[in-house]
């Protein structure tokens, strides 16, 4: 990743197969609640499953501090829902006044089943699970719609065309097309699904779209922003299919930027690939069919030359890799899998940030209204700390100015970045540890009418564009286009912007902290399972990738003899899968072997626990073997013990 994501945090690409939310009965009723069923003598009381936030005042969401009796349990066409003790559900509380009790609104499986409790976990953090009625008809007549009535549009279907996402994505907002042109030069077209067309401004479905803001993607489950009919049907560049797009065509001479144009269009994509497809070809494995094989091989040059101006300018270099969780046909936890950036990721992404770019370049120079993703620079001081903090675990980094401007700051931090990226590749441990250091060394990204660039990718100007399907503030920037380019929609108003920035940055992290908090649920029912095959006394290998004073985060896993024997390790399987947890530093023995207490003190860089009484330290990034304790999966934590 080069310092921000152009496709969005996940979409459905760090994901298993998801369930489409068409399947929910109707959106959560509000004041609702996720609970387990219990017996209580002749009753049948609730008991919430998930501990109060920070925000929850109410005591009741306390698991234990108070149950609830169960009043008539009746669906919404009026039919009994039959419930019994140890059954997940979602209950409101009766309308019929105090002492009435709750009833059961929604069956939701058991709480001892991964899918049904990442449900739960939805919707207790308040997503609906679901669309009124009228808004999935409003989503169904907007496709055909458009289908009868497109407008002014250029003729793209001949054009060879082709998308390339993760296997199990469901929605394809974004299709590739390239071709070598005269002076070495290369044209790319990139084609994003044409959601303004369909969601009128001012709709309900624009209304409702502008409060979720974003899709929210959980293992084996999407809370999409728009209804299923457009985001997985008349919004999305299916292959075979007439689809409707707003184009972006740019002519690179290398990755200098020499022309643009923007127009809506009509596509047919050729192909759907897909990442691991795409890159058994570039390793020359397998041979790409045409039409759209030479497409892609100029794409890939396009993006490679992107690619190598953007690190030579300095933007942030951090690789990460996102979890792809499999579940079984009861949906339980049967694998995970690491999915690490490869070329084929790189490709799309370079493309995408091109695209991005040349739109936020576009609507700055016409002064038109529109949300900027801004990623302003790093304060001097927190790279200066930075640099501290990797000096103490002996990773190398460029020398400092005594004075630093955050100029310098920005270009300092994107060095940096590149050097510990070569120190994990020299060391071969510490990436999780040393990219966490980098990334908070950052400001946190936002939208904003301000356009005050992106220092990750070390941008003058940059929005969000290429994801209309998934992230509201893209559907305003296809509005300011489309109307900067005289296609048929209005500007977006000035006036409106800065509110609209603010709250659709808040609910990007709300989304965020919502799919970390599931991957941690999902996390442990797999490890629960691990250890149920494997025994709990089983051993792993861990590194620390992060420390306080209370103790040290570890990433685990089975080491590599016990993964070729456990049973039905392989792809997928749970026993090559890495887990989180925490080893307290009232655990941690005595190096010296004498039984001693150690006393343990976190250095002021915060990346290294020494011992008082022995010297011996914890290091960010050191190895070191663990054993789980305990695995509370409700709430996605893991305890650890130090192997003997």
């Amino acid at each position: 990743m080069s310092g921000s994501s152009s496709r969005g945090r996940r979409g459905p690409r760090a994901g298993g197969p998801t369930i489409p939310n068409s399947a929910a009965p109707a959106p959560a009723p509000a004041g609702s609640l996720v609970a387990v069923v219990e017996r209580r003598g002749r009753f049948l009381t609730v008991e919430p499953l998930f501990p109060p936030r920070e925000r929850d005042s109410s005591s009741s969401r306390h698991r234990g501090a108070a149950r609830l009796t169960l009043g008539p349990a009746r669906s919404g066409r009026g039919g009994q829902i039959h419930v019994s003790a140890g059954d997940l559900v979602l209950v409101q509380a009766s309308s019929r006044g105090a002492g009435a009790g709750v009833r059961v609104v929604r069956a939701l499986g058991r709480p001892d089943v991964a899918r049904d409790v990442i449900e739960g976990l939805m919707l207790d953090r308040g997503l609906a699970r679901g669309f009124d009625a009228a808004l999935e008809r409003e989503a169904r007549d907007a496709g055909e719609r458009v289908k009868r009535a497109p407008g002014e549009r250029r003729d793209l279907r001949e054009l060879p065309t082709f998308t390339i996402d993760p296997v199990s994505a469901r929605d394809f907002d974004d299709a590739i097309s390239a071709e070598p042109i005269d002076a070495g030069g290369i044209r790319i077209w990139v084609h994003i699904a044409d959601v303004a067309a369909h969601v009128p401004e001012g709709s309900p479905l624009d209304r409702e779209a502008r409060r979720r803001s974003t899709s929210v993607y959980a293992p084996g489950a999407v809370e999409p922003m728009l209804p299923h009919a457009l985001s997985s049907d008349a919004c999305s560049l299916m292959p075979g299919v007439e689809r409707v797009a707003v184009t972006v065509e740019m002519e690179l001479h290398g990755a200098v930027l020499a022309r643009t144009a923007f127009y809506r269009s009509v596509i047919r994509s050729d192909v759907r690939l897909d990442y691991e497809h795409v890159d058994r070809i570039f390793a020359g494995n397998e041979s790409a069919a045409e039409p759209w094989g030479e497409p892609l091989r100029v794409a890939r040059a396009a993006a490679a030359a992107l690619q190598a101006a953007r690190e030579q300018s300095g933007a942030l270099v951090v690789d990460s890799e996102e979890p792809e969780f499999q579940f079984d046909e009861q949906g339980n936890v049967s694998g995970i899998l690491a999915r690490a950036q490869t070329e084929s990721h790189r490709l799309i992404e370079h493309l995408m940030i091109a695209a991005n770019e040349a739109v936020a370049g576009l609507l700055s120079q016409r002064k038109v209204p529109c949300l900027y993703r801004v990623h302003e620079r790093p304060e001097p001081e927190r790279v200066e700390r930075l640099a501290d903090q990797l000096a103490t675990l002996e990773v190398p980094t460029p020398a400092l100015p005594e004075r630093m401007s955050s100029t310098q700051a920005a270009e300092l931090l994107g060095e940096i970045s590149k050097r510990v990226e070569q120190h994990v590749r020299r060391s071969g441990h510490g990436r999780q540890a040393l990219s966490s250091l980098v990334l908070r060394s950052l400001k946190q990204a936002y939208y904003s009418p301000k356009n005050l660039g992106h220092a990750g990718l070390h941008s003058a100007g940059y929005c969000h564009f290429t994801s209309p399907i998934r992230r509201y503030p893209d559907v305003v920037c296809h509005r300011a286009l489309l109307s900067a380019v005289g296609n048929g929609e209005a500007a977006p108003r000035a006036g409106e912007l800065v509110e609209l920035g603010v709250w659709t940055s808040e609910r990007e992290r709300e989304a965020m902290i919502i799919e970390r908090d599931a991957d941690d649920v999902v996390r442990c029912f797999a490890l629960e399972r691990l250890l149920y095959e494997q025994g709990h006394d089983q051993l792993f290998a861990g590194e620390i990738t992060g420390l306080i004073s209370a103790g040290a985060f570890i990433a685990f896993s089975l080491d590599a003899d016990s993964q070729m024997g456990a049973h039905g390790a392989g792809e997928g399987a749970i026993e090559g899968a890495s887990f989180e947890g925490m080893l307290p530093v009232r655990m941690l023995r005595s190096p010296a072997g004498d039984g001693g207490r150690e006393w343990w003190e976190l250095n002021e860089q915060g990346t290294i626990l020494k011992g008082e009484r022995t010297g011996a330290a914890l290091r960010l990034g050191d190895a070191i073997e663990v054993r789980v304790a305990r695995v509370d999966s409700i709430r996605g934590r893991v305890d650890l013990v130090p192997a003997p």
